[in-house]
């Protein structure tokens, strides 16, 4: 307990001098600590566009590393750790070649095609919104989109610069490998909608699953790893509501990001790969 105290104090310590040290101009709100904006925008309004000529790969490269974009985004749903953009990429052209607008409600995604229409969920409020993908990003480890400010300020993650959600695509596309049925008539594209978000989310509710098996004796040497590296907060439950039995390894609850990104650093250190958030 003690080393994971000192390794958090050394990544926070990191993190301040990196940001007072750096000559490099700071991003941020509209204005020097402002957190709102006068009239919040709605959500963006999914509907059928066709994809852009920019950005879609098929592969493309940023600091080293490749990057597939995805040739569908139906069927896409992901938690993990979101984060946002503004003032200093205000006016810039995004990815798909459309001035940056952080007014607007818009957010960048490494792989899902441009555009795409998705719904962010903050897991640890529950507040829940629409934007429309248009750009590449965020290239920092452990994230999964980068939200424009007024999506950001909507989920009430400004201050805190970053959030648990879950990210799921509402879809126009067909599903892969379906085959068009010829018509008669055209029908209109119909998107297929996100399930509602639960009512309400306990934030000291959340968890990582690394693993779900149909072995308790599976389980358990699972959970003898996690332990011997010290992720002491590692349990099994055995989920009986499954045909046949599963028997789930899961980490936490987990308080915020910062606890998050140590975690997923210690599964990686492991050979562990695609922790996935829940919250229940």
């Amino acid at each position: 307990m003690h080393r994971r105290a000192t390794r958090l104090l050394l990544i926070l310590l990191s993190v301040s001098l990196a940001s007072c040290g750096s000559n490099k101009p700071q991003d941020g709100p509209p204005r020097s600590g402002s957190t709102r904006i006068p009239d919040l925008p709605g959500d963006a309004v999914p509907r059928p566009e066709p994809k852009s000529k920019y950005g879609n790969g098929p592969v493309y490269e940023v600091l080293g590393k490749h990057y597939t974009v995805m040739k569908s985004s139906h069927g896409y749903k992901e938690r993990g750790v979101a984060s946002w953009y503004g003032k200093k990429f205000h006016g810039r052209l995004t990815s798909n070649r459309e001035p940056y607008d952080m007014h607007a409600m818009t957010a960048a995604h490494k792989t899902l095609p441009l555009p795409t229409y998705v719904r962010v969920r903050n897991l640890s409020n529950n507040r829940s919104i629409v934007v429309r993908v248009n750009d590449r990003g965020p290239f920092v480890h452990n994230r999964i989109i980068d939200l424009s400010y007024s999506a950001a300020l909507k989920l009430d993650m400004v201050s805190s610069g970053t959030s648990l959600v879950e990210v799921e695509a509402i879809s126009f596309d067909e599903p892969a490998g379906d085959r068009p049925v010829r018509q008669t008539t055209t029908p209109a594209p119909v998107a297929r909608t996100p399930d509602p978000a639960p009512p309400q989310i306990d934030e000291n509710r959340i968890y990582v699953q690394v693993g779900a098996f149909g072995s308790r004796e599976n389980a358990e040497n699972r959970l003898a790893t996690l332990r011997g590296a010290s992720i002491l907060s590692a349990f099994v439950v055995e989920d009986t509501s499954a045909n046949p039995t599963l028997y789930r390894v899961r980490i936490g609850p987990i308080k915020g990001v910062v606890q998050y990104d140590i975690v997923v650093e210690e599964l990686e250190k492991l050979g562990i790969s695609d922790p996935y958030l829940i919250n229940e």
